[in-house]
């Protein structure tokens, strides 16, 4: 009696409005109530389960009864000093159901992790925040759950809801840990797979179901929960990654082929374009896929730019461990894997990051620099470090956890701009009364810097369209640390110049040779990328002046003629083959058109040239120098021809590349070589083989003693309409470090015999169409 009555006073008493905001959810710290406390030698476990008949305390000594003290919160006293391992055992009815009790556990998030991420410094922050699957050892038996952590400084209370609690947040309060902002549950019983969102609390006391922004699995849009997620993938590309990290990727050859994954071929997931995609990117020889944004996003025809889940590959696909198995399978192919990163800002949607606690947490508080008024988004706070720390962060977790090989940023110009896309104004200058974003700037040079330092052997390439100075310069010399940056001026002034009728181009020869006044300003990438086949600009084929065949040599010529130019190249899905309808993101490409001579010639083209440019240094190892190209002849816009050569570090490969722009062929052209002797003649983007009239130079040409272009050898050369020859000393001449390429197959004897451009060239002539 004695001890029955001690324990019904010695207990840990909390007064009633305390408990009433506990048992309803409300209180910031619930575990100071629920849980066990220990207190003058006594130990009182207070539990919630609500509806509940009768309450057990089971621990290795046997059952304790708990009374029910306040709106389903049940006590129970023991008579220890020290907290001893417990389930809890309610019974509904005739119905047991044994438990564990969430708030007897101590935080899963260290306080290390608690003071890196206020220092914006956690390169592992997915492993801190968002959800866990854990397992923790008890005297009685293993306990299984999963943890909540959540970053929401200005809430006034956090409950997690989802499948394993009926969606009753009241049932799991999280707490808040300190002055960080962060909060935090274990939920024992919980499991992979399960659903959940977090319901927070505005100091309005409004509630507000968000998703987890450190969720890294999500429903199928347009639903929009989290998903607990824990990998089981086992990495098979071990040597890929070992060789990955023990090279410069910008020295070598870059070939990159751009795919939106899910009109390459519509209704495939993650696993069932493996073999498909590879089969065909092998074939064409690319050496990287570049992926449009694969983080999850809840409007499709976004493509990906508004994304919402930034840790979670969108499960229009599959599952992330899918998406570890389709980079898996490309590495062990050889092919090297690019994704689009969105940093630069994020869609309005109220369930994700929008006034996530109530307030602008993850977008910029000034009204001035919070909103893009183009994409009607709000735009990261790059000032504030934790937001910092979740973009830096999030790179690396695509990097490590998904062994991707690269990161294309996107929209570089909107963050470093504070006036990008807004009138006098709707804009404030910086501290020193400048327009530049100095903590955007900041933010990148972090990503940058920490990125190539975390993850040797990978690339981080901007696209960015303005002439900022030092995108691809080196942080510590103030620039921004980008591996590669998308050359936006090339393509314009090349599409540009293309889309002139023959006839016209001399009057635009200065769009088509500009682009080496800057080439070396820069490490360059040379795109034709998804945003020119689009939204009423038309596919590569439909920008070309004339007919069916015009139009197919045409981009014929733009092809070899990227190859050719320094900088790397990158081409979009469906261009390989001149699709002949621009991009549609809900309908697939045109793969019937490759059944066709003609446009399949196209793909065989592309690769000619992914083997052509491998096998000679000389189109890629001095990309980003001066030294790796020369002029032969720059000038000659009367006959829309330009000629150069490139050469490789080593001066033991040279190419050189003559390309005519006109519509007719030019007989017995001639241009100036570095070498005399034989030449052959590796690609002719002519060739029969590739739907071209055949007009070609028997796949060699010899350089005779006669001095032109400031060269003391020249040779004689058939020019094809719209064609581009590649020229390359013959076998044994120069010394080099790969043999000569097979010559392309031009017609025998079907050289063209005028040796002057016609007074008109609206087309060409017809012997060149056979």
């Amino acid at each position: 009696m004695e001890s029955k009555a001690m324990k019904e006073t010695n207990y840990v008493h909390v007064d009633e409005d305390l408990l009433n905001a506990v048992s309803n959810g409300w209180y910031h710290a619930p575990h100071e109530v629920l849980g066990a406390h220990v207190e003058d030698g006594w130990t009182t476990i207070r539990v919630l389960r609500r509806l509940a008949d009768r309450v057990f305390i089971e621990t290795s000594e046997g059952r304790t009864e708990a009374e029910h003290e306040f709106n389903g919160i049940w006590r129970a006293v023991l008579e220890t000093a020290e907290v001893p391992d417990y389930r809890v055992v309610a019974v509904y009815g005739d119905v047991e159901d044994r438990g564990d009790d969430p708030y007897r556990f101590l935080p899963t998030v260290g306080e290390l992790d608690l003071y890196l991420f206020s220092e914006g410094r956690h390169e592992r922050l997915w492993e801190a925040l968002g959800s866990h699957v854990k397992t923790f050892p008890s005297e009685l038996g293993d306990v299984s759950g999963v943890s909540f952590a959540v970053w929401a400084p200005n809430a006034k209370s956090v409950r997690v809801i989802g499948d394993f609690n009926g969606w009753d947040g009241s049932l799991h309060a999280m707490r808040t840990l300190g002055s960080s902002g962060v909060w935090e549950i274990f939920i024992p019983g919980a499991l992979e797979g399960q659903r959940y969102k977090y319901e927070i609390q505005y100091n309005d006391l409004s509630w507000h179901q968000k998703a987890d922004p450190m969720a890294q699995r999500t429903e199928v849009p347009p639903s929009t929960a989290s998903l607990v997620t824990d990998s089981r993938h086992e990495w098979t590309d071990d040597e890929w990654m070992a060789e990955r990290a023990s090279k410069d990727p910008h020295a070598g050859p870059l070939s990159v082929y751009e795919v939106h994954l899910g009109s390459w071929r519509p209704g495939l997931s993650y696993r069932e374009i493996a073999e498909q995609l590879i089969g065909h990117v092998k074939y064409c020889g690319f050496t990287h896929v570049e992926f449009m944004p694969l983080a999850e996003h809840p409007f499709a025809p976004s493509w990906g730019y508004q994304v919402t889940g930034y840790y979670a590959p969108t499960a229009r696909y599959g599952t992330p461990d899918d998406l570890r198995y389709l980079i898996d399978e490309l590495h062990k192919a050889g092919i090297g894997v690019i994704v689009d990163w969105v940093p630069a800002h994020f869609p309005k949607d109220e369930w994700a990051l929008a006034r996530f606690d109530g307030t602008p947490l993850y977008e910029d508080p000034n009204p001035l620099r919070g909103e893009h008024p183009d994409w009607g988004t709000f735009v990261f706070n790059f000032g504030r470090t934790e937001v910092r720390n979740f973009l830096v962060a999030n790179a690396l977790y695509w990097l490590q956890e998904f062994h991707i090989d690269g990161i294309r940023v996107d929209a570089v110009a909107s963050m470093l701009y504070l006036d990008y896309s807004r009138e006098a104004g709707q804009w404030q200058p910086n501290v020193f009364g400048g327009r530049e974003n100095l903590e955007a700037i900041s933010f990148i040079q972090e990503a940058n810097a920490t990125a190539y330092k975390t993850v040797p052997g990978i690339i981080m390439a901007a696209e960015e369209s303005t002439s900022f100075p030092g995108v691809t310069g080196m942080t510590e010399y103030g620039g921004l640390g980008f591996g590669l940056k998308w050359n936006m001026g090339w393509m314009n002034d090349t599409l540009r110049y293309l889309e002139e009728k023959p006839i016209n181009r001399s009057w635009h020869h200065g769009e088509i040779t500009f682009s080496l006044v800057y080439a070396f300003s820069e490490q360059f990438l040379l795109p034709l990328s998804h945003d020119e086949v689009v939204h009423g600009k038309g596919s590569l084929y439909a920008k070309m002046p004339g007919d069916d065949w015009q139009k197919l040599a045409g981009v014929r010529e733009l092809l070899a003629y990227q190859w050719s130019h320094p900088g790397k190249q990158l081409l979009f899905m469906g261009q390989e083959f001149a699709q002949t309808d621009e991009w549609n993101e809900a309908i697939g490409l045109q793969w019937w058109l490759t059944e066709e001579p003609s446009h399949d010639g196209v793909l065989s083209l592309v690769k000619r040239l992914n083997e052509v440019y491998k096998e000679h240094s000389a189109l890629w190892s001095q990309d980003f120098t001066y030294k790796g190209f020369e002029w032969i002849d720059g000038s000659d816009g009367n006959h829309n021809v330009i000629s150069y050569l490139r050469r490789s570090a080593d001066d033991e490969d040279v190419v050189v590349v003559v390309c005519n722009f006109a519509g007719i062929p030019h007989g017995n052209y001639r241009v100036g070589l570095p070498s005399g002797g034989g030449w052959e003649e590796i690609l002719n983007t002519d060739g029969l083989e590739y739907g071209g009239s055949g007009v070609g130079n028997f796949g060699e040409v010899k350089a005779e003693e006669v001095s032109w272009n400031g060269r003391d050898h020249s040779a004689l050369l058939e020019l094809p309409p719209f064609g581009v020859i590649y020229l390359t000393p013959k076998a044994g001449q120069k010394p080099a470090k790969k043999a000569a390429a097979k010559a392309s197959k031009t017609a025998k004897g079907s050289k063209a015999s005028d040796k002057k451009p016609a007074a008109k060239e609206d087309e060409p002539k017809k012997s060149a169409k056979a």
